[in-house]
C-alpha cells in the first residue's frame, strides 16, 4: 500500500540548506543527528514505500534501502579529483537501478532532492561509446518504436535532457530524420518536481506514476542493450 503520510518533510531542506551554509566535518558531526532524523531516515522510508511499486513497473529494477551499497547514495564526496574539496553533497540522491547495472549501462530511475533544484530522471547518463552506439542503432532500426517511447504519457511528463554534440556521432547519417535524437549524449527523460509536491502526503504514489510514464523508455533502452524489462 502507497504511504499517504509524507516522508520527505520542508526539515529535510533545512537541513540541506544548512548544510550548503555549512560545510565542514566539524558542522556536521555536531548535526549529524539531524541528518539521521530528517535526511537518512526518511530517504530509506521512501525507498522501502517505493519497493512495492517498481516491482508492479518492472521485476528487473531494485529498491534497496540500506544507507550504504543500496539505492541511495552517500552524502559523502569524493574529493580525491576535484578543486571542490567540501566534505559533503549538498542534495539528497536515490537511484533505483537495473538488475544489469553492476556490470554494465543499464537505464535507472533516479530521484534528486535539493533546495531549489528537485527533479526525477529515467534512462541513461553518458553511456560510454559502446553503449551508446547500441542505442543509436536501435533508433536508427526502429524509429516508431522509439518515437512511440518518448512520445504520449512520457512526452506529457519528461523532457529529453543532456547535452549533446554538435556534429553527428561517427557512423550517423546527418540527414536522418531523428538526427536531434541520435547526437545526444545521454538518453535521459527529466521532470522537475516542487518542494510541496515531495513533502506531500502522496509523493510515493506521485514519484510511481511519473516513473510508469518514464517506463517506456526504460523499455526502449532496456531492449536496445539486450537486457530484460
Amino acid at each position: 500500500m502507497i504511504a499517504e503520510q509524507p516522508i520527505f518533510k520542508p526539515a529535510t531542506f533545512a537541513f540541506l540548506r544548512d548544510l550548503r551554509a555549512h560545510n565542514d566535518r566539524e558542522w556536521f558531526q555536531a548535526n549529524k543527528p539531524r541528518y539521521t532524523e530528517h535526511v537518512l531516515d526518511p530517504a530509506l522510508e521512501f525507498i522501502r514505500a517505493f519497493a512495492p511499486e517498481l516491482r508492479r513497473i518492472s521485476p528487473h529494477f531494485r529498491a534497496v534501502a540500506k544507507p550504504v551499497g543500496g539505492s541511495l547514495f552517500r552524502i559523502y564526496r569524493d574529493t580525491r579529483f576535484s578543486h571542490d574539496k567540501t566534505p559533503y553533497k549538498t542534495h539528497v540522491g536515490i537511484h533505483f537501478r537495473h538488475d544489469a547495472a553492476k556490470d554494465a549501462h543499464a537505464p535507472v530511475f533516479y530521484l534528486h532532492l535539493e533546495p531549489g533544484d528537485c527533479f526525477m530522471g529515467v534512462g541513461i547518463w553518458r553511456p560510454d561509446t559502446a553503449t551508446a552506439k547500441q542505442i543509436r542503432q536501435a533508433i536508427v532500426a526502429k524509429p516508431h518504436v522509439w518515437k512511440r517511447a518518448v512520445g504520449g504519457k512520457f512526452a506529457s511528463t519528461f523532457v529529453l535532457g543532456g547535452e549533446t554534440y554538435k556534429r553527428p556521432p561517427a557512423g550517423v547519417d546527418p540527414e536522418h530524420p531523428l538526427i536531434d535524437d541520435l547526437k545526444r549524449k545521454s538518453f535521459l527523460g527529466m521532470a522537475e518536481l516542487s518542494q510541496r509536491g515531495v513533502t506531500s502526503g502522496g509523493f510515493v504514489g506521485e514519484f510511481a506514476a511519473m516513473c510508469r510514464a518514464g517506463s517506456p523508455l526504460a523499455r526502449f533502452l532496456c531492449e536496445a542493450l539486450g537486457t530484460s524489462f
